[in-house]
């Protein structure tokens, strides 16, 4: 799959598989004035690349437009230790724990693909039964290790399809 990384200025605006965010960045790049902006462009990597191209990205790499509540979200995703992590848990990190809903729409409007690591955020159900699966894993011979064979767990939503959520979490977490 090629993925399209947006940057202003050098700095990461977007990574999508497609140019979704560049009307939302043309427009908030347009709203700024002239001396505030030196360029935009985009160039195409693929998933092996990007997996790698965020190991070494840091938050100052990003230039993110968005609400300071999606910022704010975005932030402490991008700063999270990366396992799996409920939306009820990610609300109560960034002091909101009644707005569930107001976080899970954040998450969906990430617009650095696995860069900000969104497809680590799950439904709370989705925790409890990969909670009961490393329970009962830990007595076979895998001693928990295979818990990340996800396919039999509902993942949640994301953007690009819960295969490559599934895939992008058996990443993140096998490095470990």
């Amino acid at each position: 799959m090629d993925w399209i990384v947006t940057e202003v200025d050098g700095k990461v605006a977007s990574i999508a598989a497609d140019y979704r965010h560049l009307p939302l960045i043309a427009s908030e790049v347009a709203a700024l004035p002239p001396e505030e902006v030196g360029s935009i462009g985009t160039r195409k990597i693929d998933t092996e690349d990007l997996i790698e191209f965020a190991r070494y990205l840091t938050w100052e790499d990003l230039r993110l437009f968005g609400s300071p509540f999606q910022i704010s979200v975005w932030k402490k995703i991008f700063e999270m230790e990366r396992r799996l992590h409920s939306y009820s848990e990610l609300a109560a990190l960034v002091d909101n724990p009644a707005g569930v809903r107001a976080v899970a729409h954040a998450v969906a409007l990430n617009p650095v693909a696995y860069v900000i690591p969104c497809h680590l955020i799950v439904p709370k159900e989705t925790m409890d039964r990969a909670r009961e699966i490393r329970e009962s894993a830990l007595s076979t011979l895998f001693q928990g290790k295979d818990l990340y064979l996800l396919d039999s767990i509902d993942v949640g939503a994301y953007a690009y399809g819960p295969e490559l959520k599934r895939f992008f979490i058996k990443t993140d977490l096998a490095s470990k």
